[in-house]
C-alpha cells in the first residue's frame, strides 16, 4: 500500500504482523499517545516526496517469510534508508535490521564488544553444509542465517545423520541460502535466559523453558513448534510456567550488550544467551522485534510494550520540545 502523506506528528510502527503489535496498540491507546502503523509486506515509495514528521519504530522480522511477507525486510530496509536521509528520529534503523535479518551479522558485531557465540560456520550448498558438520567436534545443531521462530533448528549426533537430513524432503532451507552449523551448547537445565532493553536500557530478564522445543517466541499469539532444542534432550514438561521473568537479574554481561545496542542503531532489542556446565554464557540471538509474555509479565508486575509505549512517547515529546525551540528562535 502507499505510505502515509505527511500529518500530524506521531509514532509510526513498521510491521508486518498485526497479531503481534496488538499488545502495542493497547498501551498506546492507555497512555493517549498518536500513531499509525505502516503495514510494509509490500509498498510504493516515491523517493522525491519527504516522510512525514515523527518517530519510527521499526519491528520489522526476519520471520517475515513464513507470513507471505517475502520482500518486507528488503521494502523495510529501503524506507529506513529513506527516512534516515530526511534526517527522521528511527528506533531500530537500518543497521539494526542489518542484524535482525542475518545471524552472521549478530555475531560479528557482538564479538566486537567481547561477547562469546558458540563456534559457528557459515554453509551454502548441501555439500558445504556437510563440510561444516566435519569440523565440528561432537554433537551440533543446524539453524538458518535470517530466521527467527527456530526455524531450521535441529540437533544432530553425527555427520551420517545430518547427511540423511539434507537429502530428505524434510530438509528446508534458509530463505537466505545460508545454513548455519553450530556448536551443540549443553545446560546442565534445559532453559535459556532472555534479557530485554528499550530505550538502550536493561528492563528485566526472562528464563525460558526449553524442553518442548525451541520456538521461543514470548509472544502470545505464539505456538510451540516440534524443532529439535540445541540446549538439550526434549524432556518432559515442565510444572512451572515457560516463561518466568527473573527478579532482580545481575551479570556483567548487560553492560556488554548496553554498550552492544547502542553502538549499532539498536534502542529495543530482547538478547538470548545460554549458560553451559561451566558457567560460561554464549549469546546466540538477537531479536530487534521482540515481544513479551503476558502471564509472566503480570506475575512479575512489569509490562514491557507498556515500557516501550512510553519510551517512544518520550522521544515523540522530544521532537516537539526541539520544534518548539526552534520556532520560538526563528
Amino acid at each position: 500500500m502507499p505510505l502515509p502523506e505527511a500529518a500530524m506528528q506521531k509514532i509510526h510502527v513498521i510491521h508486518e504482523n498485526d497479531a503481534w503489535v496488538e499488545p502495542l496498540r493497547s498501551a498506546f491507546a492507555e497512555l493517549d499517545l498518536p500513531y499509525e502503523e505502516w503495514f510494509l509486506s509490500e509498498g510504493l515509495l516515491d523517493l522525491s516526496s519527504a516522510p512525514p514528521q515523527g518517530v519510527f519504530y521499526n519491528r520489522m522480522s526476519a520471520s517475515s517469510h513464513t507470513r507471505d511477507h517475502r520482500y518486507a525486510p528488503e521494502y523495510t530496509a529501503g524506507v529506513l534508508a529513506w527516512l534516515e536521509s530526511h534526517g527522521r528520529r528511527v528506533v531500530n534503523n537500518s543497521r539494526a535490521l542489518q542484524l535482525e535479518v542475518s545471524k552472521i551479522a549478530q555475531y560479528a558485531a557482538l564479538s566486537n564488544f567481547g561477547i562469546r557465540t558458540p563456534y559457528t560456520i557459515a554453509a551454502v550448498g548441501r555439500d558445504n553444509i556437510v563440510a561444516a558438520a566435519k569440523k565440528m567436534n561432537g554433537a551440533f545443531i543446524t539453524k538458518h542465517n535470517r530466521a527467527g521462530k527456530g526455524l531450521g533448528v535441529h540437533l544432530f549426533h553425527t555427520v551420517e545423520a545430518l547427511e540423511s537430513h539434507v537429502d530428505s524432503a524434510e530438509f528446508e532451507d534458509s530463505v537466505d541460502g545460508i545454513t548455519l552449523i553450530q556448536e551443540y551448547i549443553r545446560a546442565p537445565e534445559p532453559y535459556i535466559t532472555r534479557v530485554e532493553f528499550v530505550g538502550g536500557q536493561f528492563m528485566y530478564a526472562v528464563r525460558v523453558d526449553t524442553s518442548l522445543g525451541f520456538e521461543l517466541c514470548p509472544a502470545d499469539v505464539c505456538q510451540v513448534g516440534d524443532a529439535f532444542c540445541p540446549v538439550g534432550e526434549t524432556a518432559p514438561v515442565a510444572a512451572a510456567p515457560r516463561f518466568q521473568i527473573i527478579k532482580q537479574f545481575n551479570d556483567p554481561i548487560i553492560d556488554r550488550y548496553s554498550r552492544f545496542i547502542a553502538n549499532n542503531g539498536i534502542g529495543i532489542a530482547g538478547i538470548e544467551f545460554i549458560t553451559d556446565v561451566r558457567g560460561e554464557i554464549y549469546t546466540y540471538d538477537v531479536n530487534t522485534n521482540t515481544n513479551y509474555n503476558s502471564d509472566a509479565e503480570a506475575q512479575a508486575g512489569l509490562f514491557g510494550m507498556r515500557t516501550i509505549a512510553r519510551y517512544l512517547g518520550e522521544e515523540l515529546s522530544k521532537l516537539n520540545g526541539t520544534r518548539q525551540v526552534l520556532s520560538a528562535v526563528a
